[in-house]
């Protein structure tokens, strides 16, 4: 028996060690560890203090945009690496740093996913010297934070799969033929003609879906000028404020849109801020315009937060992610599970 218990020993270790080795996730791939949207850079002290090093603090340290106040887009850990030890390889979310002109012609990135633990991201920055690391990093600036920020996301895509609100899932899918996942908090709802919102009121900060639809009539649609007349003729009859006057509006400066691809499709983002008309209360705001092509409408999904005076970034960002679960009746056929929202970096980025 003992005999048996030691060759099946050796086959748990050998499969494990074969595991690691692919670097694929498996039963024996250990958790990561560290919070969302926190990174871990492994770099050499000298160069981190020094211009190469501050280019990519300054990528990492830039504000996240449409955010009432000043926040980060993350937080930021670094290590040498001769300290790069067994625990530190657990964290989540990895940048390394290789600058070497004898192994290095040009700059480059390279990712992989799930090496040590799961779910992780590693990025490998490699250049011949830091003069070059500085101007790609500098150069790829958004390429860095949207593979960090996707990454995040599809992990709470992937949260969202296994624990969401059934009741909002259903009424999304009797009143639009749309389906989506967002968070079981959000437990208070209100209907509309062609409009849907759910809500909470949790300790951490107000955090609300919405869903509306129009007939699709006007080739201006996907514009930012259309998107903020229409969004707050919408909510001007269907989130109105406490007194007669009041609703909830669009402050168009303060709005961004751009055009980017949810489940392969075209969709407007528009990223920004909203408050209530007469009143002191305000937000962030995230929206996808998309197309139903089998019903010829435009459908809106949005999602905002009210949590005043606390952060919001990680608010947002989890909210963010259920816009990418939506399904329209066009896409239903589509053999995705998970959205994907992962970014290439498999090869310079040459743009």
């Amino acid at each position: 028996m003992k005999k048996h218990l030691f060759y099946l020993s050796l086959l748990i270790v050998a499969i494990f060690l074969s595991s690691c080795g692919k670097g694929k996730k498996s039963v024996f791939t250990p958790t990561s560890i560290g919070r969302a949207y926190e990174i871990l850079v492994v770099i050499d002290q000298d160069v981190w203090e020094r211009p190469a090093g501050r280019a990519l603090f300054d990528v990492l340290d830039s504000d996240v945009p449409g955010l009432p106040q000043s926040e980060r887009s993350f937080r930021i850990m670094y290590t040498s690496p001769s300290n790069y030890d067994s625990t530190l390889k657990l964290i989540r979310n990895i940048i390394i740093a290789e600058i070497n002109k004898d192994m290095y012609t040009q700059p480059k990135f390279k990712s992989a996913q799930n090496v040590y633990a799961a779910p992780q991201s590693i990025l490998t920055i490699q250049a011949p010297d830091e003069a070059t690391f500085a101007e790609f990093v500098t150069k790829n600036k958004q390429l860095i934070i949207d593979y960090f920020t996707h990454a995040e996301m599809n992990r709470q895509i992937s949260v969202l799969e296994n624990k969401h609100s059934d009741y909002v899932a259903t009424k999304v899918k009797s009143m639009f033929d749309c389906d989506v996942w967002v968070p079981g908090e959000l437990t208070s709802t209100k209907q509309g003609e062609d409009f849907f919102w759910a809500g909470t009121n949790a300790a951490t900060g107000d955090q609300n879906f919405l869903i509306y639809s129009y007939p699709y009539t006007d080739k201006d649609t996907f514009t930012k000028e259309y998107f903020v007349h229409k969004r707050d003729s919408v909510l001007k009859v269907n989130i109105p404020g406490a007194r007669e006057g009041m609703y909830m509006m669009t402050d168009s400066l303060m709005t961004d849109v751009r055009p980017i691809s949810v489940q392969g499709e075209y969709a407007l983002e528009a990223r920004g801020l909203w408050r209530v008309k007469g009143d002191f209360m305000g937000g962030p705001f995230v929206s996808h315009v998309r197309l139903d092509r089998t019903n010829q409408r435009i459908i809106v999904s949005e999602i905002f937060i009210y949590s005043p005076d606390k952060l919001k970034r990680n608010l947002v960002r989890q909210m963010e992610a259920s816009l990418y679960t939506l399904k329209l009746p066009s896409s239903r056929q589509v053999e995705v599970t998970i959205p994907t929202i992962v970014i290439n970096t498999d090869s310079t980025n040459n743009k």
